[in-house]
């Protein structure tokens, strides 16, 4: 019997990437086999986090032989997930998405309405008497931080902000300054193509009988990311024609001031006018104070679809 894989969804975040690492640590400590994997491309967020810890990114696969053991972290959805996940073997999983898959046998399940999978983490380590290091604090704080833009989603949750308190102790991080570092690390988009500032964290999400892409990306400044409108758009359009989607909808959101615009297309585009009682204008939509595609985007839509 082989390593048991451990990895997130495909364009993984910062949550993604920390909770196949701690998950790892966490399993070997228990003395189990295991390997941390990911199934893409580091964002510049997590290559900030990997690096200031000094800490290896997990290794990247494509797929996994049939009958592999595998656990998963930070989703529940197929769709996000190697092309053969029928046929794995998925012995845990923990998250705190909704659940989105069927399996034929009983597995560990773990998931809590918290803003983090990182915080369900940190539970596990008390459970089974585990000691969080310096490293292992810093991972987690880093996808908590990421994940709750600072505290400021309303995904947030006393419980999200509580375990960050301990655990900016244990890997003695100033919670403000790093955070913001942090956070704005992940807004350098010069570096990407178009086709792959779409794709930084794009989820397919499907509004009722709407086949979506609802794609979003954090800024300092919105303004500076619209200004590659055009190119977006002409990347939004072809997507739409490839994969037969009635919307595309990039949200571009401002982690300083907490708030968002989006660039909307496809022939459900009403949708979000409906949702959000506002004009679509040139093709972008207003989101005032919205920050938050699970909690202010998704059920929003699907509910006005």
């Amino acid at each position: 019997m082989g390593k048991t894989l451990i990895f997130g969804h495909k364009n993984p975040d910062t949550d993604s990437i920390t909770s196949s690492l701690v998950m790892a640590n966490l399993e070997k400590k228990l003395g189990n086999d295991v390997e941390a994997c990911r199934l893409g491309n580091i964002n510049k967020e997590t290559e900030y986090v990997l690096n200031y810890l000094g800490v290896e990114a997990p290794k990247f696969i494509e797929d996994a032989e049939d009958k592999t053991e595998v656990i998963l972290v930070d989703t529940a959805n197929p769709d996000e997930l190697i092309p053969n996940i029928e046929n794995v073997v998925i012995k845990k999983i923990v998250d705190h998405h909704k659940l989105s898959m069927k399996t034929s046998y009983p597995l560990y399940y773990r998931a809590e309405p918290v803003g983090c999978t990182e915080t369900i983490m940190y539970k596990l380590y008390k459970e089974n008497g585990v000691e969080i290091d310096k490293t292992i604090a810093g991972l987690m704080l880093s996808a908590i931080i990421s994940d709750t833009l600072l505290f400021k989603s309303p995904t947030c949750t006393e419980e999200d902000v509580k375990v960050a308190t301990e655990l900016a102790k244990i890997a003695e991080i100033d919670v403000d300054t790093y955070g913001m570092d942090m956070l704005k690390a992940g807004t350098d988009l010069s570096s990407f193509t178009i086709e792959e500032i779409l794709n930084i964290d794009a989820k397919k999400i499907d509004l009722k009988d709407k086949k979506s892409i609802i794609a979003q990306v954090n800024t300092a400044s919105i303004d500076e990311v619209l200004t590659m409108k055009a190119d977006l758009e002409a990347a939004m359009e072809k997507s739409i024609e490839e994969n037969g989607l009635d919307l595309f909808m990039f949200v571009i959101t401002d982690i300083v001031e907490s708030t968002s615009k989006a660039i909307v297309l496809g022939n459900a585009a009403h949708i979000a006018e409906k949702a959000y009682n506002e004009k679509i204008v040139d093709n972008i939509i207003e989101l005032k104070g919205v920050v938050s595609r699970k909690k202010q985007i998704v059920p929003i839509m699907t509910e006005n679809a």
